[in-house]
């Protein structure tokens, strides 16, 4: 039996750093762990929970990761490595000195209430940076996910789930495409007008990748059936973000946000609006949920058909409508519409969705828009 188990190998449940701590309160070295003697006694700081300064020497209240609130220890600054962790700590101190007594020096002690204060906000970056971690392990695209809340104590979003694609939900069946276009060059030498062309509309994007059709009118993509392969001009969504993006917390009450770290270019694809495909009536038993950004949008909505040609169930991309500079918030007009022959294929309706087929709520409620821009409907719906 033992012969049959080489080579075999079974995923730790505690990380790498769990693994250390481990060693450390057991004083045990392990190499394979990188703890030897030597740095068996080099504890980490897990985080800043309060701050004095006696005489002129700097002193700060450390808890050390792996070991519980009891066993914190106040140190001098000479002893503490952790410069990233003290910068963090003395922004976050100046930033909240300013907001309850309108000046940046610390003083000589810190009071209790602004001591705990640092706690939780130290805490919640933790809980943050452990979200991001878990987002960005499950993503398919290039694009790195960073998270950030300078505005308040909120952690991560706790009715919120992660997904690349879209999910299937009961009563929901999906008819896959059966063909697949035989070109060699789909932009330049479409054989049968590619996939565009086999559903009579028009090849979407140029050389670049980036949409060339107006808004309103369908894009048709190759699909698993298709001969060509990854990069292939006419797979662009499919290949998901490619920009780096942060969710934050916004400063004005509409709650979380997405704004880009890249320039991104005029026309180009930014991202998904993915969820669960659900019935109309499951949609409704659920309720509607609360949209946080409405109207001068930077990004246009488009349909996209890939591997499902139903025209109910079209996938919903995002691209720039300009140029957007790195640090600008990505919206779009939840009600964006174009020209009346075209309205179906690019509205964001309430009677559509990710949340469901299309159906007729029994009662629409108006939702008010926060965005705070000059032409502003002053609603979403």
């Amino acid at each position: 039996m033992a012969e049959n188990l080489k080579g075999c190998s079974v995923c730790c449940k505690s990380s790498w750093n769990q693994l250390q701590d481990l060693c450390r309160l057991a004083r045990l070295s392990c190499p394979a762990l990188g703890i030897s003697k030597r740095n068996l006694y080099d504890f980490e700081v897990e985080y800043l929970c309060d701050y004095k300064k006696i005489r002129e020497q700097e002193y700060y209240l450390v808890k050390w990761r792996g070991y519980p609130d009891s066993e914190s220890t106040w140190e001098p600054r000479q002893n503490l490595k952790c410069v990233r962790i003290l910068k963090q700590f003395h922004k976050d101190l100046e930033r909240e000195l300013l907001r309850r007594y309108h000046r940046s020096k610390p003083p000589r002690h810190l009071d209790p209430s602004l001591a705990n204060y640092l706690v939780q906000k130290a805490k919640q970056r933790r809980a943050l940076q452990r979200w991001e971690q878990e987002l960005n392990a499950k993503r398919s695209h290039l694009g790195r996910i960073t998270v950030e809340n300078e505005v308040d104590l909120d952690g991560p979003p706790r009715a919120f789930m992660y997904i690349n694609e879209y999910r299937v939900g009961e009563g929901i069946t999906l008819n896959q495409v059966a063909v697949g276009c035989e070109c060699q060059d789909c932009l330049w030498a479409p054989t049968g007008g590619c996939c565009p062309g086999a559903s009579l509309h028009k090849f979407a994007y140029n050389d670049q990748g980036q949409v060339r059709l107006r808004a309103g009118l369908p894009i048709y993509e190759c699909n698993s059936r298709c001969r060509c392969g990854y990069d292939c001009p006419n797979r662009v969504v499919q290949k998901g973000i490619r920009y780096d993006l942060c969710i934050f917390r916004t400063d004005d009450g509409r709650g979380w946000g997405v704004r880009t770290l890249e320039k991104i270019r005029k026309n180009s694809f930014v991202m998904e609006y993915v969820g669960e495909i659900i019935t109309s009536e499951e949609a409704e038993r659920r309720g509607r949920s609360t949209t946080r950004q409405g109207c001068d949008p930077n990004l246009q909505v488009y349909n996209v058909f890939i591997d499902n040609l139903d025209e109910r169930l079209p996938r919903i991309a995002f691209f720039a409508t300009r140029t957007i500079r790195a640090g600008e918030e990505l919206t779009f007009d939840y009600n964006m519409q174009v020209d009346p022959v075209d309205m179906e294929s690019t509205r964001m309706d309430s009677n559509f969705g990710l949340a469901g087929l299309p159906g007729s709520p029994k009662k629409r409620v108006r939702i008010e828009c926060k965005c705070g821009t000059e032409s502003c409907r002053k609603y979403l719906f």
